[in-house]
């Protein structure tokens, strides 16, 4: 039974988050957000998830290697960060939910497996993936060529980034130079954070001020740093933006991107170690919820029906490797 002092806590969390707010509304004891007017019943974030489902497929479970099938589970890496709607703890402060968690059961679903998730930081994903310790990872990973010479990818949603900024900042982010001098939060080892240092150096090339960029550990943290003055915004996930956004009320996104960079859309995927045998079974297995309804079940629900995609693509064009 959950306990005051736990339903406190979790309430506190979600508050830091900016999901609880004088903004937004919702039903806290029945852990559902949603954004203010919004008609109908939001987004859970409770421990009972009444994930979405589906059936075994035996021809496509067949191509799991032997170990894997023996074995009957599919062990998976998912980020420790909270990171709505992505990754993050529900409101009994221990459930892992989220997007990735649920696309993730469904894929273990299709292939006859129980999902066990590890919830681990980001640099632990693929130090799990090197040692076998994990079968994959789904946690906002995007292609990229140098991932490529150690993983194989099997994409599951498109790849966007958002910068937010507080309410009515009057800002807007086109390219380099809408960010020159400015004080911008990101994740360090991101994808994203090397778009950020790219367009820094862009700046400083072209006689403008560069990015001072800034390095939080967790998610609460930036979005208290952009409500305080203390960073002018915010460069993530456009997943997490989006989410934060519609259900704080006090933000706004003012600017949206590849994650591939510039001249290529930026792809999410289920990723393996390569060579691991895996992931033409992870193509599939997403090709078929695709085609079933149940993959469109899950984006909705979450938000997040604009980064669909039609199919699974195996190792396809990612973002460019870094230049010395």
């Amino acid at each position: 039974m959950k306990t005051r002092r736990t339903l406190l806590t979790a309430l506190a969390s979600l508050t830091a988050l900016g999901l609880l707010t004088a903004c937004g509304s919702g039903d806290a004891a029945a852990g559902e957000i949603k954004p203010e007017g919004q008609k109908d019943t939001g987004i859970n974030v409770g421990p009972n998830q009444n994930r979405v489902h589906t059936a075994k497929v035996d021809a496509i479970a067949g191509r799991l290697p032997e170990a894997v099938r023996r074995r009957g589970t599919l062990i998976l890496g998912v980020s420790a960060k909270s990171n709505p709607p992505l990754a993050f703890r529900a409101t009994d402060d221990k459930t892992l939910i989220g997007v990735e968690l649920d696309l993730a059961t469904l894929v273990a679903d299709t292939l006859g497996l129980k999902p066990e998730f590890n919830a681990v930081s980001w640099e632990n994903l693929f130090v799990g993936l090197d040692s076998g310790k994990y079968d994959g990872v789904f946690s906002n990973v995007t292609v990229t060529e140098e991932r490529k010479d150690k993983y194989d990818f099997a994409t599951y949603r498109l790849d966007d980034l958002a910068f937010e900024a507080k309410k009515g900042s009057g800002w807007t982010v086109k390219g380099p130079e809408d960010v020159t001098g400015k004080r911008i939060a990101v994740g360090s080892g991101t994808n994203q954070e090397k778009i950020l240092v790219d367009w820094s150096r862009q700046n400083e090339k072209a006689g403008r001020k560069g990015v001072d960029i800034k390095y939080y550990d967790n998610t609460t943290d930036y979005y208290l740093a952009l409500q305080s003055g203390r960073i002018d915004g915010y460069l993530g996930p456009n997943p997490t933006v989006a989410y934060h956004v519609a259900s704080a009320g006090q933000t706004e996104a003012v600017g949206k991107f590849s994650g591939a960079g510039t001249g290529l859309q930026g792809k999410i995927a289920a990723t393996t170690k390569k060579d691991s045998g895996l992931v033409a079974a992870y193509a599939a297995a997403i090709d078929h919820i695709v085609e079933n309804g149940t993959y469109a079940q899950v984006l909705k629900r979450w938000g997040l029906s604009t980064e669909a995609v039609e199919k699974s693509e195996i190792n396809p064009p990612g973002l460019p490797r870094t230049k010395n």
